[in-house]
C-alpha cells in the first residue's frame, strides 16, 4: 500500500432544480389555477473524519467528485427530488486548502461530518406566486 499525504481533487456542490410553470386542467374545474411544483435542492459536500485511514490515496483516482444536482419541479405540486450528499472520508489531520493560495479553508481534527460546500437551493414553482391580484402567474 502506498502512502500519499497530498492530493489534489475538484470538488462541486450540486446545484438545485428549477421550478415548474403548470396549471391544473381537469374537465369539471372550470378555471383550476397554478399547480407547478418547486425545484430540489442540490447536494452538498461534506468531508469526514476517519479514525481508520492513514492515507489519501482513494482520493488519487477519483479527482473529480460532483454532488448530484436537485431535480427539477413538475406539474401537480409535485417538487423534485434532493439531490444525494458527496461525502468524502479522510483521515484525521487533513488540511483543505484552495489550490492558488495557502489559506486553510477546513481542518479535520475530530471524527465527525464537516460542512464543507452547501448544495443550491431549489427554484419556485408557479403556484408560489400565486396572489389574489395575480392568479394565474406565467412565471417560475
Amino acid at each position: 500500500m502506498r502512502f500519499i499525504d497530498s492530493v489534489k481533487i475538484n470538488v462541486r456542490s450540486g446545484s438545485g432544480g428549477s421550478g415548474c410553470t403548470s396549471f391544473r386542467r381537469e374537465k369539471f374545474v372550470e378555471f383550476g389555477g397554478p399547480n407547478g411544483g418547486d425545484g430540489g435542492k442540490g447536494g452538498d459536500v461534506i468531508f469526514l473524519g476517519d479514525t481508520n485511514r492513514s492515507t489519501l490515496l482513494d482520493l488519487s483516482f477519483n479527482q473529480h467528485q460532483h454532488a448530484q444536482n436537485g431535480a427539477k419541479g413538475m406539474g401537480r405540486d409535485m417538487h423534485g427530488k434532493q439531490g444525494e450528499d458527496l461525502i468524502i472520508q479522510v483521515p484525521l489531520g487533513t488540511l483543505v486548502k484552495p489550490v492558488e493560495s495557502e489559506d486553510i479553508l477546513l481542518e479535520i481534527l475530530e471524527p465527525r461530518p464537516y460542512l464543507f460546500l452547501e448544495g443550491g437551493r431549489g427554484g419556485k414553482g408557479n403556484a408560489r406566486f400565486k396572489t389574489s391580484r395575480n392568479q394565474a402567474p406565467r412565471y417560475h
